[in-house]
């Protein structure tokens, strides 16, 4: 089993004060604060690594369409939203 490793990053005051009161606020820890939204911010950029790879694959494959075809799309999907 691997032991949890720590990172050391310089925070100013300001910042450090919220950390500690968003953490206080949920109960936990600065620490457990940080080790949260570290994660978080890694799972997004995951996610949106995922993302661009398919459509890099995607156009790999020659599945593209033109920007004549996206602006139909798109304003299609605008106008659906209008209330009637």
């Amino acid at each position: 089993m691997n032991a949890p490793a720590s990172i050391t990053a310089p925070l100013d005051a300001a910042t450090l004060a919220m950390i500690e009161e968003l953490a206080r606020a949920r109960g936990m820890t600065g620490e457990q604060f940080a080790a949260a939204a570290i994660r978080k911010a890694m799972e997004h950029d995951v996610e949106w690594r995922a993302f661009v790879q398919a459509g890099v694959d995607s156009a790999d494959r020659g599945e593209l369409i033109t920007q004549e075809e996206m602006e139909a799309w798109f304003e299609e999907r605008v106008a659906a939203r209008r209330p009637a």
